[in-house]
């Protein structure tokens, strides 16, 4: 039988209408003859709960015990939905991380799968088992404790699942039916794409487009899963929601695809760095060690020995940002006159693969923008991405502009 997964976000889950609603969906695929997978998981806002639980306990936890309380919530979601497809007559069965078992590293919060072996799952399919339903976000250490993959770790135990079985496709199911040229919310030009090439959804999840986590898209394109996003609240088609794949498989010739944004970002500034060989290291070492997630980085020209650098982090970083250099400081690894922090910024990118042959699309961001009275503070650049930290006032303008001047709501 031909094998394939199916994950189901919390909100495709959030109640037990969902989970029939879901299960009839797993069911439609079991009579077209798939052997199918399905991670599942918690239940709208259960997580959440569980995690605030926690913290109410013992606000300086143990991560083990965190991801041993955390994990509990996609166990009950397994659990009903299996219970859910068995009251269907399909031959189901719920899987929980470490019964696959699904091997990761021992980094609590945050583990990265190692391995999946098959050997269990595929002798219950030999025995005749439809489905297996695994709870997803979870696994288990080399120490045998229960670990957890991170937030939005569900997308990346249904893809791992695809890659492993060597599945047909991986369907994930969600609140959205596919990914938009640029968010509905902003736009009410937004289009939603019917294929989109791995590198460019990479892009855009990491840019602020929350509809796949970024590491799912990552293991996606090593492993060339192909991907369909989908609503679970529209009638089953085999046309419904965006195909994420090889960009060989794209007909459309857009050299923008789409336009992603992220509203909670900072500008940090050091002031008169010293200017010299290996400052960059000093600078950013510390901010590593800190767990600071640096994006953009520009640093000006050398005055006097000295140096400006700036860099973006998300907002919530800010302090802990400011914790490591102030440090690094007193440290005398590095030297500074102060640190300017301005948390009023947005990004703004656009990312398309046709813009590695296509010139132009730079200037004529920047003309946008212009035309529009929004200045720019900081410019970075990839092979398929332009992105610009602007004011925050003015971050659905450009999104609007810059999403009608590329013409997105046309399809090629």
């Amino acid at each position: 039988m031909p094998i394939l997964v199916m994950k189901f976000g919390g909100t495709s889950v959030a109640n037990l209408d969902r989970i029939r609603r879901a299960a009839k969906r797993v069911g439609l695929e079991v009579a077209k003859g798939y052997d199918v997978i399905v991670i599942v998981s918690a239940m709208s806002g259960k997580t959440n709960e569980l995690v605030g639980w926690v913290n109410e306990t013992s606000p300086l936890y143990d991560a083990r015990e965190y991801d041993a309380v955390v994990s509990s919530g996609e166990n009950v979601t397994a659990g009903l939905m299996a219970l859910t497809l068995q009251e269907m007559d399909v031959p189901a069965r719920s899987w929980q991380g470490w019964q696959v078992p699904l091997k990761t590293t021992s980094a609590h919060g945050q583990a990265r799968i190692e391995e999946i072996p098959t050997d269990n799952l595929m002798d219950k399919f030999g025995e005749g088992m439809r489905v297996a339903v695994v709870a997803g976000f979870q696994g288990i250490s080399p120490e045998g404790r229960i670990t957890t993959l991170g937030r939005g770790g569900s997308d990346t135990t249904a893809v791992a699942f695809a890659a492993a079985f060597d599945a047909e496709r991986c369907d994930i199911y969600t609140d959205v039916d596919g990914v938009y040229t640029t968010d509905p919310r902003i736009s009410d030009n937004a289009r939603k794409l019917d294929k989109i090439a791995f590198e460019e959804m990479l892009e855009l999840a990491s840019l602020g487009a929350k509809v796949l986590q970024t590491r799912s898209v990552e293991l996606a394109m090593r492993y060339n899963v192909k991907l369909r996003v989908l609503s679970s609240f529209e009638e089953p088609s085999d046309e419904a929601g965006t195909l994420v794949c090889d960009e060989e498989e794209i007909m459309e010739d857009k050299v923008v695809s789409g336009v992603a944004y992220s509203r909670d970002e900072a500008k940090m500034t050091l002031v008169s760095v010293e200017d010299r060989p290996g400052i960059a290291a000093s600078i950013f070492g510390p901010l590593a060690d800190a767990g600071i997630n640096v994006d953009m980085i520009v640093q000006n020209i050398s005055d006097e020995g000295t140096t400006d650098m700036t860099f973006s982090c998300p907002t919530d970083q800010v302090a802990r940002a400011e914790k490591a250099l102030n440090d690094a400081k007193e440290a005398g690894t590095i030297g500074f006159e102060e640190i300017i922090a301005d948390t009023n910024v947005a990004k703004i990118s656009v990312v398309g693969i046709g813009m590695r042959s296509q010139p132009g699309v730079a200037a004529k961001m920047f003309k946008v923008l212009s035309n529009e009275g929004i200045n720019i503070k900081v410019i970075a650049t990839s092979e398929i991405k332009i992105s610009v930290l602007i004011d925050r006032k003015y971050m659905e303008l450009a999104v609007q502009a810059l999403h009608d001047a590329f013409e997105l709501e046309k399809s090629a």
